[in-house]
């Protein structure tokens, strides 16, 4: 017997589209692992050539700028009851901040609140015994310059404070 061509043809069909599928599926998977092969390989080697996400030293680094002209900001006085020792004792001081450039100065004024709170708190931990000597207000400017280096906000740049200068240092 003459085997039926059609027949032949209409059970072909099936394994063929099969095939044809098969071959799609492979094609789109390799598309796709192509694109995400290529992503993952151009992530690497901006960061490979230095252009990663910014941490905080990145973000430190790129601050620093050698040619920026120092800014001073100058404090209002303080007066605040040192811890006693010998009888009730005072301090009023009055000292400007050094940072570097004019966005450092102007983060500092737009946040004067959170600094003089900062310093109030410092400053009211004192002894007068402890701040009376050259050495002692050296180390009280070194607190200070910490206190106020702190960033503003969680997650935030710490600001950069190079130096503390008094102006005024009265204790009584």
């Amino acid at each position: 017997m003459k085997a039926d061509p059609k027949a032949d043809a209409a059970a072909a069909a099936p394994a063929g589209s099969k095939k044809k599928l098969i071959i799609m599926i492979v094609a789109a998977i390799l598309v796709l692992g192509a694109g995400v092969g290529g992503g993952w390989y151009f992530s690497q080697s901006s960061a490979a050539h230095g252009e990663e996400a910014p941490t905080k030293e990145t973000r430190k680094k790129k601050k620093k700028d050698p040619a920026a002209k120092p800014e001073y900001v100058p404090i209002e006085a303080f007066t605040v009851n040192l811890q006693p020792e010998n009888g009730e004792q005072y301090l009023q001081v009055q000292f400007t901040l050094q940072v570097q450039g004019a966005e450092q100065a102007t983060m500092v004024k737009d946040n004067m609140a959170m600094v003089r709170n900062r310093v109030l708190l410092l400053l009211s931990s004192k002894k007068a015994s402890d701040i009376n000597t050259v050495e002692g207000k050296r180390q009280l400017a070194s607190e200070i310059q910490a206190a106020v280096t702190e960033p503003f906000e969680k997650q935030g740049d710490e600001q950069e404070v190079s130096d503390v200068l008094f102006t005024s240092f009265i204790i009584q």
